[in-house]
């Protein structure tokens, strides 16, 4: 039977000793977390949040200080072997040798996860992330997002039920990423749990369905992503006229509009408190000589913001998200 959870995490903390040129760092601050099985899950943090040291510890390349880590249900400390088993790593660095060929990549890969030769699935996951046809070239000749590629396609050759993919778009083109992107989604329908870490908020949004922001080591937040862009209670309804304006008729100054330009004026409301219908009621009773309405939802780089930058959106706890 699968475990509920993918990658459970308990209070679990990383100290990092003092040296001759900084102080001791506390990188994670008992972090409570938990990635639900089959999630396209995005761990989110500015620079420095703790994001590597919290991926580093599951891949055991960091010993934690405190605390405990399990990936799916298999405890680091007690099987750490079993439990790397379960995951693969993608690095966002390109650590390719440009002598090897993708093949031989993914079968020294297998061999180094003591797969048999006969159960090696070489040219099945090549297939899988757009690389058959390049499966005996040298990674030399590969593009950017063609190695990104290859790195999935290495991290995937033990078959883990879970993948970390870390900064994966990062430095490529927005047709690479569209691409990348469907690799990703693919992996997660065929039943793969994808933790993702990233610095383009629009990723995220796209493509995840649970979002967790850690900042200076601690959790600030872990819920679905519509429950996440629910807690910002604000919109914005921008209103293109077909004539300048030279002021904001009277009828609409109890909204707090904005005169952007002569001809646009923006309306910012809490959604909870005012309808789009009302304000616009207001702007037919003023006459107004209307060209074109649109209107912004809250993104999630809107909430990032808040949260990393001191503001007052409360995180939730391990055990209430656990209660969701």
């Amino acid at each position: 039977m699968p475990p509920e959870f993918a990658v459970e995490v308990e209070k679990l903390k990383k100290v990092y000793t003092s040296t001759k040129k900084r102080g001791m760092v506390s990188a994670l601050d008992e972090i409570n977390l938990s990635v639900p099985r089959g999630s396209l899950f995005a761990l989110l943090g500015p620079n420095g949040a703790g994001k590597s040291t919290f991926i580093n510890i599951l891949a055991g390349l960091v010993i934690k200080t405190s605390g405990s880590a399990r990936i799916w249900d298999i405890d680091i400390d007690s099987r750490p072997r079993d439990a790397r088993a379960a995951i693969g790593i993608v690095p966002q660095e390109l650590n390719l040798d440009a002598f090897f060929t993708p093949r031989e990549y993914l079968e020294m890969q297998a061999g180094l996860y003591g797969v048999p030769p006969a159960e090696t699935k070489t040219d099945q996951i090549l297939e899988q992330v757009g690389l058959a046809d390049m499966a005996d070239s040298y990674a030399r000749t590969l593009s950017g997002g063609m190695r990104r590629r290859l790195l999935i396609a290495k991290a995937m050759v033990h078959n883990p039920p879970i993948l970390v993919l870390d900064e994966p778009t990062a430095g490529v083109d927005i047709e690479l990423r569209e691409q990348l992107w469907e690799n990703i989604r693919a992996l997660n329908k065929g039943g793969v749990t994808i933790l993702l870490t990233t610095h383009y908020l629009e990723e995220a949004e796209e493509l995840c369905d649970q979002i967790a922001i850690i900042n200076h080591g601690r959790l600030a937040v872990c819920e679905e992503k519509s429950a996440l862009l629910a807690r910002i209670d604000s919109k914005s309804l921008i209103v293109t006229l077909d004539r300048p304006l030279t002021e904001v008729p009277q009828s609409l100054e109890h909204f707090n509009p904005e005169l952007s330009n002569s001809s646009e004026i923006t309306i910012r409301y809490q959604k909870t408190l005012t309808s789009a219908g009302e304000i616009l009621d207001a702007c037919r009773a003023a006459n107004l000589p209307i060209d074109d309405i649109k209107t912004e939802e809250t993104v999630l780089s809107d909430i990032f913001l808040q949260l990393t930058k001191g503001s007052t959106l409360t995180g939730l706890s391990n055990q209430e998200y656990r209660a969701k």
